[in-house]
């Protein structure tokens, strides 16, 4: 093997090359952002303070990158079984119909410390059967699972629809949503939580379900790395013929694969339901299953590296708002063009600078 062509460490895989794909798609954002008259460096200042600036700011940068964890880590782990589930969309849908159902039950009768527990586990279950059906049809029945979960994304939508207008919306509501939910169903702010132990912040929607990301984003990588469940699970992504030689069950794993990636996909609903609405509402994934396909492949498929690209798509989300806001020219798709070039360099063309730096590192190395 030639010098130049040695594997990157490990560390330059997960955190350098994303680092550089990010450089060059926001050197191209810089001269779009010139070429329509508006000073690059000034409008990479405003999407900094407008991403961290505050308090405030950082409240709802965090809050949004809750979310990318949750279906970041829902496309990696499948990933890793080779199995693309293109379905977090439909399964965050539907994990929020569990925990919201469950506490529109149970609110009226159990107090907090009990009633929590129950609806985040009720969005784990709730999407964890969803990603089951289409995992089904592909282990049992060879349907493709790529097509079977973007599919199921419409289902999960028009199905949450017919039960928002005509079964679960408040009595007395011209809008499709259901009853408030009682205190004891609401995940606590992370100002009210901080101000308990004398810490004052700016009100944000950020709130303590960025704590399940974190232990989410541990669990993933004890899980995978280091049970023997995890290790058949990437053997049968990297070789499947490998994983049925050494004795592994291929249909019950890509189960099991499934319906953990839809249980984590699920748990936007804790965040965007139990932590910020306090009802369940019609479109509150908001995009987030699709995004979390970018977010995994700028991580590389790894917690660690997921949680980056998610404090990074957090901040492009809050950011580009407030750049939004300040500067007119720059138009709310102008900053989806901006977080679109960076999904590109980090997607479609994630390897394009691995020759330079396998060329540095072999320099560096000799």
């Amino acid at each position: 093997m030639r010098a130049s062509r040695r594997p990157l460490p490990t560390w330059a895989e997960i955190v350098l090359l994303p680092l550089v794909n990010i450089v060059l798609a926001f050197l191209v954002v810089g001269v779009i952002v010139a070429i329509i008259g508006v000073d690059p460096f000034h409008a990479l200042q405003l999407l900094v303070v407008g991403a961290i600036g505050s308090s405030e700011s950082i409240g709802y940068t965090l809050y949004y990158a809750t979310n990318f964890a949750f279906t970041g880590l829902a496309v990696a782990l499948a990933f890793h079984a080779g199995l693309f589930n293109i379905g977090g969309e439909g399964q965050a849908y539907i994990g929020g119909l569990g925990c919201g159902v469950a506490i529109l039950a149970l609110d009226g009768w159990l107090p907090a410390w009990l009633l929590i527990p129950l609806a985040i586990a009720a969005s784990a279950l709730f999407g964890a059967a969803w990603a089951a059906v289409p995992a089904w049809a592909q282990a049992w029945r060879g349907s493709h699972i790529v097509i079977t979960t973007i599919m199921f994304n419409f289902v999960a939508s028009a199905l949450m629809v017919y039960l928002m207008v005509n079964v679960l919306i408040a009595p007395g509501s011209m809008t499709p949503q259901s009853r408030t939910f009682a205190p004891s169903g609401r995940v606590p702010a992370m100002h009210d939580a901080l101000a308990a132990i004398g810490i004052t912040v700016a009100p944000s929607a950020l709130n303590l379900t960025i704590v399940l990301a974190v232990l989410c984003c541990v669990g993933v990588w004890v899980f995978l790395w280091h049970t023997p469940w995890g290790y058949a699970l990437r053997t049968m992504g990297h070789n499947p013929e490998a994983a049925v030689y050494a004795g592994t069950n291929l249909r019950r794993m890509t189960m099991l694969a499934m319906c953990l990636s839809g249980a984590l996909a699920g748990f936007v609903g804790v965040n965007e339901l139990m932590g910020v609405h306090h009802r369940i509402v019609l479109d509150f994934p908001a995009g987030y299953g699709f995004a979390g396909i970018a977010v995994a492949l700028m991580g590389r498929s790894h917690p660690l590296g997921i949680a980056l690209a998610a404090l990074l798509f957090g901040a492009l989300q809050q950011g580009g708002a407030e750049l939004a806001f300040e500067i007119p020219s720059i138009t709310r798709e102008m900053v989806v063009v901006i977080q679109g070039l960076v999904i590109l360099f980090s997607g479609a063309l994630a390897y394009m600078p691995r020759p330079w730096l396998q060329f540095l590192f072999a320099r560096r190395a000799s």
